[in-house]
């Protein structure tokens, strides 16, 4: 099998702390969050890391009280 090699862009990625993730979203809404995205001009995966940090932001202690 062929060994993946490695780009600049990988490397940077691992030292931010960047990974690829894959999720199912209906195509509609992912396709206007895109579109709504371009047209204020900010890249789909920024806008998505901020809406993440929001919801673990508000809704972050409730993962530490279920787990106990």
């Amino acid at each position: 099998m062929d060994e993946k090699k490695s780009r600049p862009q990988d490397k940077w990625d691992a030292k931010a702390g960047m990974v690829p993730k894959t999720y199912k979203v209906k195509k509609a809404a992912a396709e206007e969050f895109a579109a709504l995205c371009k047209q204020q001009g900010i890249a789909v995966g920024i806008k998505l890391s901020e809406l993440m940090a929001e919801y673990v932001a508000e809704h972050g202690k409730d993962i530490d009280s279920t787990n106990d």
